[in-house]
C-alpha cells in the first residue's frame, strides 16, 4: 500500500502551534505578579476608552456634513483604534487577554483561583482606567469644540436601552469575536496582519453596535458625567450582563471550543492510503499537466480506469 501524506502549507501556522503560543502567553500572563497585572489593566481601559472619544468626534464632526450610513462605518473604525493601541501594545484587557488565560487551565497548567485572580484584577483596573477617561474627554471634548456633549448620552444610550436578555446575548457575541481576535493573532505572521485582524473584527464590534464591558463602561460613564439623564443604576445594570455575556463567548465559544479542535487534532499530518495501481495512476495523470497552461489533468484510459476502480484489487 502507498501512503501518500497531505503536507501543512509551508508557514502556516498549525493548530497545534496556535494553542501552544496561547497556553504560553496565558501562562506568562496569570503569573504576573499583582502590581504589573494592575498597572496593565488600568492602561489598557485608559487606551481602549480612545475608541470612544474619537467616534463622538466623528459623529461630532459628519453629523450635518456626512450621510449617517458613512458615519456609522467611520465609527466602526475609529472604534477599532483603541483595540489596535491595546492589543499590539501588550496591555492587559478584559475579554482579549482573560480568553487567553483559560486555555492553560483547560491543559492542566493552571488552576481556576489564579484564572479567577487574573479576571479580576484586570476587570477592576480596566474599568478604573475607562472611569478616568470618561471624565477626561467629557471634559475636554466640548472645550475644544470637538465634540457635542448630547451625543455622550445618545452613545450611552444606545448601549442602556435594551432588555437584559438582548444586552447579554449581544455581549456572548462580542466575547466571541474577541476570543477569535486572541487567536487569530497569534497565528498572524506580521505586526501588519495583526493590525489588519483586530481592526476588522473589533470595527466589525463596533459597526453592529454589540456590548463590550470595558468599551461599554466608558460609553456609559461618559452619558453620566455628561449630565445626559443616565444613573449609576444604568451602568451597573449594563455591566452586569456584558460582563457575563462576554465571558460565555469568550470562554464557551472560543476557548473550549479551539482546545477541544486544536487537541483531538492528528499529530501529524493525515495519511491517505491508497493502492500501488491507484497511487501510480495519480501520479501519471499529475505530471501529464503541461507547464503554464489552463490544464486538465489527462483522462486516464479505459484500461487504467478499469484497473484503478478497485483500489485493493478485489
Amino acid at each position: 500500500m502507498a501512503k501518500i501524506q497531505v503536507e501543512q502549507e509551508p508557514g502556516q501556522a498549525t493548530y497545534q502551534s496556535i494553542l501552544e503560543h496561547e497556553i504560553t502567553e496565558g501562562l506568562r500572563e496569570i503569573e504576573r505578579p499583582t502590581y504589573g497585572l494592575l498597572i496593565s489593566g488600568v492602561s489598557a481601559g485608559l487606551d481602549v476608552s480612545i475608541s470612544l472619544f474619537l467616534i463622538v468626534v466623528v459623529k461630532t464632526l459628519g453629523q450635518d456634513a456626512i450621510n449617517r450610513a458613512v458615519v456609522e462605518m467611520l465609527g466602526g473604525v475609529m472604534y477599532s483604534v483603541g483595540f489596535i493601541v491595546v492589543i499590539l501594545g501588550r496591555s492587559e484587557l478584559f475579554t482579549e487577554h482573560t480568553t487567553r488565560a483559560v486555555y492553560p487551565v483547560l491543559h492542566g497548567r493552571a488552576t481556576m483561583l489564579r484564572m479567577l485572580r487574573l479576571w479580576g484584577l484586570i476587570y477592576v483596573a480596566n474599568l478604573a482606567g475607562t472611569a478616568v477617561l470618561a471624565r477626561l474627554i467629557t471634559l475636554v471634548g466640548p472645550a475644544l469644540g470637538v465634540t457635542r456633549t448630547s451625543l455622550f448620552g445618545e452613545v450611552a444610550r444606545r448601549v442602556v436601552d435594551h432588555p437584559w436578555w438582548v444586552i447579554f446575548l449581544s455581549a456572548t457575541l462580542a466575547g466571541w469575536l474577541m476570543g477569535l481576535v486572541s487567536w487569530l493573532v497569534s497565528a498572524a505572521r506580521d505586526t501588519t496582519s495583526q493590525i489588519l485582524i483586530v481592526a476588522i473584527i473589533t470595527g466589525s464590534i463596533g459597526i453592529a453596535h454589540l456590548h463590550h464591558a470595558i468599551v461599554g463602561s466608558v460609553e456609559v460613564l461618559s452619558g453620566i458625567f455628561a449630565k445626559q439623564g443616565l444613573g449609576m443604576n444604568d451602568y451597573f445594570r449594563v455591566l452586569l450582563w456584558t460582563t457575563l455575556g462576554n465571558a460565555a463567548g469568550g470562554v464557551f465559544f472560543v476557548a473550549l471550543f479551539k482546545y477541544s479542535h486544536a487537541t483531538r487534532a492528528a499529530a501529524e499530518p493525515p495519511q491517505i492510503n491508497l493502492s500501488e495501481e491507484a497511487a501510480s495512476t495519480i501520479i501519471t495523470d499529475l505530471s501529464a499537466r503541461a507547464p503554464g497552461s489552463a490544464g486538465e489533468l489527462r483522462k486516464p484510459s479505459r484500461s487504467t480506469q478499469r484497473e484503478g476502480a478497485d483500489p485493493m484489487g478485489t
